[in-house]
């Protein structure tokens, strides 16, 4: 058996870690768990200073051997580790290597509760997502769309850059985050709530002490109370109709393309999708009704007033940015996917300034069938797997006298290039 101790967010160790302690043969922590419990361990135990992982589960494997191999030698395996090691912890390295069965897991407070709690704010509504030696895009994306997250820290990924990368945001949203930054939690000399702007985080040295971040909408940091904890489930129904969004003269993609558009595009948590030419940001709003974070690229100014408005309708965060594409694309982020919904003469040029960018997916919409064999060579000259299909559908209108007729929509060319490392991976990520 191998017991994993949770110290929480204080120094100190929990009752119940002394009498872990006082019969083990081999304690793996951080250099300053091992300090810490030093006065509770048996002589002879072996001590290793938790590093590299790899090497300590050797270690750990060796001991658990000796044990198999002397059924009658005393002494147990006890790992020491912060906040809950459950939540983003050791646990998972432990369980995968050793199984679940091996393990007695003794939780602590996580630092993520920790810093809620000093916030005196309810987190069963929060996304959590660690940026720790991983990669801060995703954190960022998550920041953007959603109103309560919490980003677990790391070296390269910490206030200063996350603060820098929404300070860049130009959508209103983002600009009006709070970051509540909490620093050495447990520690009653040395723990440092405080709140900044992006803007304010971005100018900061932090150090390496910096615990969480916990990015707030503050207007909607109390949201009611659901059954099931995390981000919000995804949209009870999409492909909305047009009426459901302001728009211009009809110039909105149809419910029945923007079904399939979603589809290959597919939009989660943690993406960022651009929506590119998006005229009422329909499809941006669609996206991020799933959770994914969007960019709007529109050139007119109408069009992104509307677009602001349909995500303020749709309760969702949509960064709008007034340009003309392809120039404009050069001062975004890189996408995971893309939907062209407009381009004129410019659509092979914009076609191919998103596949070099897109991580997943580039969608494609047209109506005019002289534009389709060019989207299709800058998808493919891009090395994307490419595919379509000419949408033409039929829709029930009422007549006089409680009868149907079927009134046919304009026909669209959708075509979607497929990244070949994300077809390859099943796009599982």
């Amino acid at each position: 058996m191998i017991t994993v101790v949770g110290t929480g967010t204080g120094a100190p160790l929990p009752p119940d870690a002394e009498a872990a302690l006082a019969g083990a043969a081999l304690v793996v922590g951080a250099r300053r768990h091992l300090d810490a419990a030093s006065d509770s361990l048996p002589d002879g135990a072996q001590r290793i200073v938790l590093g590299p992982l790899a090497p300590a589960l050797d270690t750990v494997e060796q001991c658990l051997k000796g044990y198999r191999e002397r059924p009658g030698a005393a002494g147990r395996v006890v790992v020491l580790a912060s906040g809950d090691p459950g939540f983003f912890g050791i646990v998972r390295a432990l369980a995968e290597r050793f199984g679940s069965a091996a393990l007695d897991v003794r939780p602590g407070v996580s630092s993520v509760a920790a810093a809620f709690a000093r916030n005196g704010l309810p987190w069963d509504d929060a996304v959590v997502v660690s940026a720790h030696g991983r990669d801060l895009r995703t954190a960022v994306n998550v920041c953007r769309a959603h109103p309560k997250v919490a980003v677990l820290t790391g070296p390269g990924a910490g206030p200063a850059e996350l603060g820098a990368a929404l300070a860049r945001s130009s959508s209103r949203s983002s600009r009006g985050r709070t970051l509540v930054v909490a620093t050495a939690l447990g520690d009653p000399g040395h723990e440092w709530i405080e709140r900044v702007t992006p803007a304010e985080a971005a100018a900061r040295d932090w150090g390496p002490a910096v615990n969480v971040v916990l990015c707030l909408d503050q207007s909607r940091a109390l949201a009611p109370m659901r059954s099931v904890a995390g981000p919000r489930p995804g949209p009870v129904r999409w492909a909305l109709d047009e009426d459901e969004f302001e728009h211009r003269d009809s110039m909105i993609s149809k419910f029945e393309v923007r079904a399939l558009a979603l589809a290959r595009l597919g939009p989660r948590v943690g993406d960022l999708v651009w929506d590119v030419g998006a005229g009422s940001g329909s499809v941006a709003v669609e996206c991020a009704r799933f959770g994914a974070a969007v960019v709007a690229v529109e050139k007119t100014v109408d069009g992104i007033a509307r677009i602001e408005a349909n995500a303020a309708a749709h309760g969702v965060d949509v960064q709008a940015v007034h340009g003309a594409a392809p120039t404009v694309l050069s001062d975004l982020p890189d996408p995971d996917a893309v939907f062209v919904g407009g381009g004129g003469r410019e659509l092979p040029a914009i076609v191919t300034a998103c596949a070099r960018r897109a991580r997943r997916a580039v969608v494609v919409a047209m109506a005019a069938l002289d534009r389709v064999p060019a989207a299709r060579a800058a998808l493919t000259g891009a090395g994307f797997v490419c595919d379509g299909v000419l949408l033409s559908s039929s829709r029930l209108v009422p007549l006089p006298g409680d009868v149907t007729r079927l009134a046919a929509t304009n026909p669209v060319f959708l075509l979607w290039g497929t990244h070949p490392a994300a077809r390859a991976e099943g796009v599982s990520q």
